[in-house]
């Protein structure tokens, strides 16, 4: 019963926000309230949120800073020479943004934390595809995928949660799996090649340094070599228009708004600053990767650091903070009610069964091919669950039922973490909040449209691993 009532709780929440019949944060508090109390636990519901929020509280608390943080960056200027490079090397055609959001999101996923990859990647490009009208979506979900392939790397998490779970060396799973992350990775940026063709073709081709002499606002940063974009130019269909942008998210009304974020007169800028808060966030990165201290603790660091030196006046620093604080309460509020989801799933127990179904339903023949069961099985099992249910819970029952027919840990570990491009798009996971939060787009239509594609990328690895004899 609670197998069924699992999926049922799951499915229900899928459908309501893809349907946008429900909010997220709603979806994710009233359905989990509902079902635990129709498993007959619902005086229990108190306690199994209390844990869910105890256990997501430091995500929640890193979240908030790392957005105080990476927003008084943005503010001061650190990435408008990014925007540019990128700007250079797109030169406002939709296919080569579409790449560029691939290859951006990929080179920043080697910091190995899912939240500053969006938070980067978002505000980076962002403004190029809010000015083309390009459709937002697939902004999110292109980002979303290369993550994903990118997460899995040692101290992005997975892996080191299948190193643990299974006893084994965190190098041994990953370096023979490069090859098949490797394509990927390729994977990826074919189907950014692809979506962006579909963007050029809807939109049409689009010129740099013809800015519009009547409307001045269309620059996006001052590169002083002549940076300016138009504004897409209308296609037959109407397509180039705003309302025929899927997922685009903001209204042409607040178009401009959004665009003072990189106007290069803007009063935030701290040109003189540059390098210490360019040193400041290199520090910030890599003392996340040497793990000198709890990533929130760093960031609750880093932001009160940026504020300081960059904004030394009280109503500055204020000012900076009530800027960034809408999207501060949108994704902590999202994870905290992410919590309820969580903590009814793993408290009523829905999780254990689960897993203990999907693992009974397999065929005792299957048992010699268990590390290719547990790829297939890691895209929906990563995808409805935490990666510490997964890894913790659900993959040690895996490798003992392949190693009672002669498959290696090492192999069920390698084929555990394919699933992880489309765990990235997971309701589960905070990180697609700030994804979507930042990017103006409903949860529903980033699921809806990254699925499907993040589904496929997951298979093109499991495939490269069986081909290259890594699985």
């Amino acid at each position: 019963m609670l197998t069924i009532l699992g999926f049922a709780m799951i499915a229900t929440f899928l459908v309501l926000i893809m349907m946008k019949k429900m909010s997220p944060i709603a979806a994710l508090v009233l359905i989990p309230a509902l079902f635990c109390v129709a498993v007959g636990q619902g005086a229990k519901l108190g306690d199994y949120v209390i844990e869910g929020v105890g256990t997501l509280a430091p995500t929640a608390a890193m979240l908030m800073f790392a957005i105080v943080y990476f927003g008084v960056m943005i503010d001061v200027g650190l990435f408008d020479p990014i925007v540019r490079g990128i700007l250079r090397f797109c030169k406002a055609d939709p296919m080569r943004i579409v790449i560029g959001t691939a290859l951006l999101a990929a080179v920043v996923s080697l910091d190995g934390d899912g939240s500053t990859t969006f938070m980067i990647t978002v505000s980076a490009m962002y403004p190029l595809y809010k000015r083309l009208k390009m459709s937002l979506v697939v902004m999110t979900g292109v980002a979303a995928t290369a993550n994903g392939v990118m997460n899995t790397l040692p101290w992005g998490g997975p892996t080191a949660r299948a190193a643990t779970a299974l006893k084994v060396d965190a190098a041994d799973i990953f370096v023979p799996m490069i090859p098949a992350l490797a394509v990927g990775l390729l994977a990826v940026i074919l189907l950014a090649c692809v979506l962006g063709r579909r963007e050029r073709k809807r939109l049409g081709m689009l010129t740099l340094d013809e800015a519009l002499v009547t409307e001045p606002e269309t620059v996006l940063v001052g590169a002083g070599g002549g940076d300016r974009l138009t504004k897409a130019p209308k296609s037959t269909g109407g397509a180039g228009t705003a309302g025929g942008t899927e997922g685009t998210g903001a209204e042409d009304g607040d178009e401009d708004e959004e665009f003072k974020g990189l106007d290069p007169d803007r009063s935030t800028l701290r040109p003189k600053l540059y390098w210490f808060n360019a040193g400041l966030t290199v520090a910030l990165l890599a003392s996340m990767i040497l793990e000198l201290m709890p990533i929130p603790v760093l960031f609750l660091l880093g932001a009160a650091l940026a504020l300081t030196v960059n904004f030394p006046h009280m109503p500055d620093q204020r000012a900076r903070i009530a800027a960034h604080a809408d999207n501060v309460l949108n994704v902590s509020g999202m994870v905290f009610a992410a919590a309820v989801f969580t903590g009814v799933l793993t408290g009523t127990g829905m999780v254990e069964h689960m897993a203990d179904w999907l693992v009974g339903a397999i065929p005792d023949g299957m048992g010699p091919h268990m590390a290719i069961v547990t790829g297939v099985l890691s895209l929906p099992l990563t995808y409805f669950m935490s990666n510490d249910g997964f890894y913790f819970g659900v993959l040690p029952v895996l490798a003992e039922a392949g190693a009672a027919h002669g498959v290696s840990p090492l192999e069920v570990a390698r084929a555990s973490i394919v699933g992880q491009p489309l765990h990235m798009s997971s309701p589960l996971v905070p990180a697609v909040y700030v994804l979507v939060g930042m990017a103006k787009v409903e949860f529903g239509d980033h699921t809806r449209f990254t699925v499907k594609w993040a589904v496929l990328t997951s298979l093109v690895v499991l495939g490269a691993g069986i081909l290259f004899g890594i699985i």
